[in-house]
């Protein structure tokens, strides 16, 4: 017996699909907020190996930032993704925003990775 999606696997599956078309070979830069906390994973989904990957829950940037949940933790984020990418040798990805609109924590985090040096 087939499930019915909720409107939100629906979006995501939508994005997902139109991302892996234009991606040609880039990695996916994937990210994931809860009410509480944000991530963010570099992604090759031909091999499906994570690349780089930052969270508010680690013990160097949870010492910074009062909570995980503002934006200013979704730009210390930004960096720091950027920052391990780089090290991977990974400089061009494309922005996979998981179904979230784009704007407030999602959007602080890609601008914070365009300036850390990521090109998307």
């Amino acid at each position: 017996m087939a499930t019915k999606q909720s409107v939100e696997e629906r979006r995501k599956a939508r994005v997902r699909r139109a991302i892996r078309k234009a991606a040609n070979g880039r990695p996916r830069l994937s990210v994931f907020r809860s009410s509480k906390q944000i991530y963010a994973q570099v992604i090759d989904d031909e091999r499906g190996h994570t690349l780089a990957a930052a969270s508010s829950l680690e013990k160097d940037v949870k010492d910074r930032l009062k909570t995980g949940a503002t934006v200013d933790a979704a730009r210390e984020i930004g960096k720091l993704v950027a920052e391990r990418a780089a090290q991977a040798g990974v400089t061009q990805v494309i922005f996979d925003r998981s179904g979230y609109l784009y704007h407030g924590r999602v959007k602080a985090l890609a601008d914070a990775a365009r300036e850390g040096g990521l090109d998307f």
